[in-house]
């Protein structure tokens, strides 16, 4: 009975600290000051980005299928669409299929870099219902086409604001570099060899921006509102090879463990055995911004993560999909091969799993847990080419943040701006040895449906998301 009397008020003390935790976990007093209106020739502007569609710049992993006149095609385009851009920007082209435009600004020691890429992922034309490249606008007023919004929505945004504002007599404050590479999908050293030019010349961005996240809805359990999710940091990846050889032999005597037997063992243990949760500095800063903004019960768990965090590293573990991917790194088995008869067993069997790491977890380290979960000496990993460590996380409480935090909820307005942690790899990645200050937006609001198109059948965008994104780009470089 004594002991009753001295648990009950330790639960009630516990249930108050709780509660009032979550009652004052509340959002930022919001301003609602209107932004000026930006008027621009937005029919000028979309007709820009269809002839950007209508190149084929494809890019393959096998260079010998690439055709190089097309992305000559539109680079020769450039003078054409954006006439007042190219003028005053003088052009420097550089290795890897890669170009820069300089602005200059009235000062030079913060210069601001924006970012695209101009290469797009291969299509299969006979799944298509519209022409892949031929930029159609339908009755809905919605544009069809390979790369509409990856990522010629953002090129054709920073080229068309430029192109807007110099004739208004607008100079920037610093120089605004464009930076474009036409090898992004396939991991090309276009954006690398432009860090190098930076290095070279002593030029550390003070804001950096490429594609990442967007203005989307349903994203974060309990908002309601559009979320514009700003990447400030991108987790690594990798491919690991998993391989197991035998002395192969006739199927009708085979051995206790073949090598598929032995790998789908392996696979089985890492899916039953997920990387630890670690709650690093994005989705710490998403969870902040957004549980404040989320229903009352899961402000309770955001707001007392100290407590509920177990709660969501079980949910996470047992549901998969984004919110596990900000909180671990991930395992997704892709690709496997064996035997080339079914009735012979392999010599040699291999997996391949994706893998793309947490700001916590590195390739080594990796590859480490990864062996000690399988623990079986038969099965040897191999890292495959291409790895790349987690990027490095951006600053958030700096006047780069502020500008284009403010630039994005002056464009969509009533949304929530809030770091996030995105999990693909972008060109973005390679400047991190010359700023922590680079951003990935990709300056739109999409649908769960146009997001689903990128790099699928039927890429689409609506025509009022390219008016947005270069209203975006005119606020932007007006701040820069």
């Amino acid at each position: 009975m004594i002991a009753f009397y001295i648990i009950l008020p330790l639960i009630a003390t516990f249930a108050a600290i709780i509660l009032i935790r979550a009652a004052m976990f509340k959002p930022p007093v919001e301003t609602t000051e209107k932004p000026e209106e930006v008027s621009f020739d937005c029919d000028a502007a979309i007709s820009a980005l269809q002839e950007l569609v209508r190149c084929r710049t494809v890019s393959f992993y096998d260079s010998t299928l690439e055709d190089d006149a097309e992305f000559e095609k539109l680079i020769g385009l450039l003078p054409k669409l954006y006439p007042e851009a190219t003028r005053v920007c003088p052009l420097t082209r550089l290795p890897g299929r890669a170009f820069l435009l300089k602005w200059e600004g009235m000062e030079h020691s913060e210069p601001s870099v924006l970012m695209a890429h101009y290469d797009v992922v291969p299509v299969n034309e006979e799944s298509w219902t519209k022409p892949p490249f031929g930029a159609l606008i339908d009755e809905n007023g919605v544009l069809w086409g390979r790369g509409c919004l990856d990522t010629k929505l953002t090129f054709n945004g920073i080229m068309y604001a430029a192109n807007y504002l110099i004739p208004l007599g607008f100079k920037p404050k610093q120089d605004i570099y464009f930076a474009f590479s036409g090898g992004e999908e396939v991991n090309g050293p276009g954006a690398a060899n432009i860090v190098d030019w930076f290095e070279q010349r002593g030029i550390t961005p003070a804001l950096v921006l490429d594609e990442g996240g967007a203005v989307v809805e349903n994203v974060f359990p309990g908002v309601n509102r559009p979320c514009g999710l700003i990447g400030i940091a991108e987790k690594g990846m990798m491919n690991l090879e998993l391989r197991v050889s035998s002395a192969g032999g006739h199927a009708s005597s085979p051995k206790p463990h073949t090598p598929i037997g032995i790998l789908s063992r392996a696979c089985h243990r890492m899916e039953d055995h997920p990387f630890k949760m670690h709650i690093t500095g994005p989705a710490a800063e998403m969870f902040d911004t957004l549980g404040r903004h989320s229903a009352f019960i899961y402000r309770l768990i955001f707001s007392n993560l100290w407590c509920f965090g177990g709660i969501l590293n079980i949910l996470s573990k047992k549901s998969g999909g984004e919110m596990n991917a900000l909180l671990r790194t991930t395992v997704a088995f892709t690709q496997a091969s064996g035997s080339q008869a079914p009735n012979v067993i392999p010599p040699s069997a291999t997996f391949v799993a994706n893998l793309r790491l947490n700001p916590h977890d590195n390739i080594d380290s990796a590859v480490e847990y990864i062996k000690s979960v399988i623990a079986d000496e038969s099965v040897n990993l191999t890292v495959g080419k291409g790895a790349v460590n987690p990027s490095v996380i951006s600053q958030t409480h700096c006047p780069a943040w502020d500008k284009l935090a403010q630039s994005v909820a002056e464009t969509w307005q009533g949304c929530i701006v809030s770091p996030y942690l995105m999990v693909q790899c972008s060109d973005s990645r390679h400047y991190g040895r010359i700023s922590n200050h680079v951003y990935r937006f990709s300056a739109a609001d999409l649908t769960a449906d146009e997001r689903s198109s990128i790099h699928g059948n039927d890429e689409h965008i609506r025509v009022e998301v390219v008016k947005r994104a270069v209203e975006f780009y005119i606020r932007l470089m007006r701040k820069c």
